[in-house]
């Protein structure tokens, strides 16, 4: 049951080439930025990964892209990294953008074990009727697009099947996690992380504390430890590592 990996190059030593990756975080909020940089340095490539977002230049998942190690993004957001627009356009990347609070669903979907659901977002749109493109040509043709998806309707209206999502590895932060691998989220930080966690096959999860067996308390455990295999504890320079992606107020 002692799930705690020595390191972080540790917990993510077995990701292979071509592995598919559901990453937690919204902007630099509770991204796993400690295993991000593991995975970096392990080397692995062509990487599909699901995430909200592709984290902005020289941060998050944006490491990994800037050095072309993922070849595909299943996300909602990606407004805030050049490179990511460059590599899409230029037919580099491969991208499926998909409605913020669908794609929440299908991680969650594919962890809890439902194949497919019915969702009324995106009716009447290139979501469902295909034709989103995925990948671009040299030429900035459309090589790939997106292909219909069945509709149905329910209670007079129209809806569109959508499918869950199963990874086989997912990387996540928590705030609090225990040895069981039970996790708490602070704040911001339980947006995607919790969905992502679920989807995984093996999940890992950098952790700012963390405690025993018995020290969290059941009514605040956000995420139970049947979902997450390993944890790795993070220092704290590493768990103080919080970068602000935008300010909003006067500093």
């Amino acid at each position: 049951m002692n799930k705690v990996r020595a390191s972080a190059t540790e917990a993510v030593a077995d990701i292979h080439d071509g592995a598919s990756l559901a990453v937690g975080g919204f902007g630099l909020s509770g991204v796993p930025e400690t295993l991000i940089r593991a995975l970096y340095a392990q080397g692995a490539g062509d990487l599909k990964v699901v995430s909200n977002n592709c984290g902005v230049d020289g941060r998050g998942l944006g490491v990994l892209l800037a050095a072309s190690r993922i070849s595909r993004v299943t996300g909602s957001y990606v407004g805030e990294n050049k490179e990511f627009a460059r590599q899409y356009l230029s037919g580099e990347l491969e991208v499926e953008l998909v409605p913020q609070g669908t794609l929440a669903e299908r991680l969650r979907a594919g962890g809890a074990g439902i194949p497919a659901f019915y969702t009324p977002a995106g009716v009447g749109t290139q979501v469902a009727v295909g034709g989103l493109p995925w990948r671009h040509g040299p030429d900035g043709s459309v090589a790939v697009a997106s292909p219909p998806k069945e509709t149905r309707d329910f209670g007079g209206r129209t809806h569109v099947l959508e499918h869950g999502i199963v990874t086989d590895f997912a990387l996540v932060r928590a705030w609090r996690g225990d040895r069981h691998g039970n996790l708490v989220f602070r704040r911001a930080a339980a947006n995607f992380n919790p969905p992502a966690a679920m989807a995984g096959r093996i999940t890992v999860a950098e952790v700012e504390e963390l405690a025993e067996p018995g020290e969290l308390r059941p009514d605040e455990i956000h995420l139970p430890g049947v979902y997450v295999q390993r944890i790795v504890a993070l220092t704290a320079e590493e768990a103080a590592d919080k970068k602000i992606e935008k300010r909003t107020v006067r500093s």
